[in-house]
C-alpha cells in the first residue's frame, strides 16, 4: 500500500474502445404519480474519500482494471473502496447490449485481454482480497460469450491461498457449454441476476429473457449443488409488490439459494426513469417472504446491490453435499 496515488491509466485501452456514452432513446414514466424532490434519509450513500479509497483506486489504475464498482457508478463505491474491497468487471467495459437501466458503455468492444485473469488475481493478493468477486460486460459477438475468459480468471484466483470467488455472469445467450465452462473452474457462488419482474423484461432487459435466465440458475443449482446459486433484482422500476413475491417464487422454484434486493437509482434522464422510492418496510418485507419459501439469504435494502458485502452474505450459506 505504499505506492503513489495515481488515477491516469498506464495505457490507451479504454480510448481505443471508444468510452464514450451512447445517447440512449427517452423513457417515459410509467406511473402518474410525481416523486419525492429529493432522496429519502434511507438512500444516503457514504461520499468516496479517505487513504483507503485512494489506494484502491491508485491499485486498480496501475494495473489497468475496471470495476463495476466505477464503470456503472455505483452508489457503494466510498463504502467498498474504503474497505479495500471492488468488484472486478472482466472483458473490457464496452458492452454488446444497451440495458436502458445500466450506465456501463455499449459499443464495439476490444479482443479479449489474456493477461487480465493474472491482473485481477495480481490485485485481488494487494489488497488483501480473501473474497474475490467478479462480473462481466455482455460479449455476445465471442463464440463462448466470454466463459473461458472467465473460467481463466476464477483459477487465477484460486492460487491465492485461501481465496474465494464470486462470478456475476451474463446469459451467454442460453448457451449450455458456456454455462459448464464456468462452473467446470469451481466458482464458490455463482451469481445471474434476473434484474426485474416478468412483466418488465422487454422494457428492462430487451437483449434478455426471463425464461433463459431462470434456466441458467436452475442448470446451475442442478448441474452443481455444492455450489450456491445467485440473482438479485432491482426495485423502483414499475412492478407491482405481488410481481416481485412472483419473482422469488420463481427463482425458490429454480434452486436459487441466495438473493439481494435492492432499490433501483436511474444513472441519468436517459435512462429508465425511477417509478417509486421502495420503503425500507418493503424490503423487510420482501426478506422475510424470501426466507418463508426457503430461500436460504435474502439481503433486501435500498442500497442492497449484487456484490454489496458478498462475503458476509456467502458465509452465512452452509451446503452439505
Amino acid at each position: 500500500m505504499s505506492e503513489p496515488i495515481a488515477f491516469s491509466l498506464p495505457s490507451d485501452r479504454r480510448t481505443q474502445a471508444g468510452e464514450k456514452r451512447k445517447p440512449l432513446r427517452a423513457y417515459e414514466r410509467l406511473s402518474p404519480e410525481p416523486l419525492p424532490p429529493r432522496r429519502p434519509d434511507w438512500l444516503r450513500a457514504r461520499i468516496p474519500t479517505g487513504k483507503a479509497y485512494l489506494e484502491t483506486k491508485s491499485i486498480l489504475r496501475t494495473l489497468d482494471l475496471h470495476t463495476v464498482c466505477e464503470s456503472a457508478n455505483c452508489p457503494n463505491i466510498g463504502d467498498c473502496f474504503s474497505r479495500h474491497t471492488a468488484t472486478f468487471l472482466i472483458l473490457g467495459n464496452i458492452c454488446t447490449r444497451a440495458c436502458p437501466f445500466c450506465d456501463i458503455r455499449n459499443g464495439k468492444p476490444l479482443p479479449v485481454d489474456p493477461e487480465e485473469p493474472r491482473r485481477v488475481a495480481d490485485a485481488s493478493r494487494r489488497l488483501g482480497l480473501k473474497y474475490v468477486v467478479v462480473t462481466s460486460v455482455n460479449r455476445d459477438e465471442l463464440p463462448d460469450g466470454g466463459s473461458a475468459h472467465f473460467a481463466e480468471t476464477i483459477r487465477a484466483i484460486h492460487e491465492i491461498p485461501g481465496a474465494r470467488v464470486e462470478v456475476l455472469i451474463p446469459d451467454f445467450l442460453g448457451d449450455e457449454d458456456a454455462l459448464r465452462t464456468v462452473l467446470d473452474a469451481r466458482p464458490d457462488v455463482l451469481n445471474h441476476n434476473m434484474e426485474t419482474v416478468k412483466r418488465l423484461y422487454k422494457r428492462v432487459r430487451p437483449a434478455g429473457r426471463y425464461e433463459r435466465s431462470l434456466e441458467l440458475l436452475q442448470n446451475v443449482a442442478r448441474w452443481t449443488p455444492d455450489i450456491p446459486a445467485k440473482s438479485g433484482l432491482m426495485v423502483g422500476l414499475g412492478e407491482t409488490v405481488e410481481e416481485v413475491e412472483e419473482l422469488l417464487r420463481d427463482l425458490h422454484a429454480h434452486g436459487v439459494s441466495m438473493v439481494t434486493v435492492g432499490q433501483y437509482l436511474p444513472p441519468s434522464g436517459s435512462h429508465l426513469p425511477l417509478e417509486r422510492f421502495v420503503t425500507p418496510a418493503e424490503f423487510e418485507h420482501y426478506r422475510e417472504y424470501g426466507r418463508s419459501l426457503g430461500i436460504r439469504q435474502v439481503a433486501s435494502a435500498p442500497l442492497v446491490r449484487s456484490s454489496f458485502h458478498a462475503e458476509e452474505q456467502a458465509g452465512q450459506i452452509v451446503f452439505v453435499s
